[in-house]
Parts: structure tokens; sequence; C-alpha cells
């Protein structure tokens, strides 16, 4: 299995209206310093794919550029949409991060 499929594979267990930071899903795929790793990986997955990239976030709540379209955040409104809350543009780390017990 490659890199891009172990992050992915990490992404796809993601619940439903919770987040995890790239630093988490590197972490989880099997190496701390895949944080950039898992950034490309997810510029890279197709959009038709069963991947919630949407769920993945910097470590402080901020959101990817990637989903800008037309002046909106489909990533925010993605999230919205399963529940998760905001303060201003950041998700609420504290309420909607993925606890993963597992990693430190």
């Amino acid at each position: 299995m490659n890199t891009y499929d172990l992050i992915y594979r990490v992404v796809k267990q993601i619940p439903r209206g919770q987040v995890a930071s790239y630093s988490q899903i590197a972490a989880l795929a099997g190496n701390r310093r895949w944080v950039r790793v898992v950034g490309y990986a997810l510029n890279c997955c197709p959009a038709s794919s069963d991947i919630p990239c949407h769920r993945v976030v910097t470590k402080d709540g901020r959101l990817s550029g990637a989903f800008e379209r037309d002046g909106k955040n489909l990533q925010k409104e993605m999230l919205r949409e399963e529940g998760v809350e905001f303060e201003g543009d950041r998700v609420i780390m504290e309420k909607f991060q993925w606890e993963t017990p597992w990693i430190d």
C-alpha cells in the first residue's frame, strides 16, 4: 500500500460531524512528518471518491483554501451540514476534533 492509500484509509475513518488535523492524520498513517504529504494526498483526491477530505483541517481548526469556489468555502458548508460548529472561520476543535486515543 502506498503512502496516499494509507492516508486515504485513515481519512475514511473520520466520523461524520467530526474533524481531524493534518498532523493527526499523518500520525495515524504512520509518520508524524507526513503533514505536508497529507495535504498533497488530499489535494489529489478525486472529487467523486468516498474519501471525506472536507473533514481534515489545520490543528487550530482553519479550513483549506482548496475548497474555495466563487468566494465561498464549500468545506465550511459541508461541515456545517454535518453539524460541525465554527467560531468565525475556525472549527471549534475542542468540541469537534475526532478523538483518537491510540496516538499522543
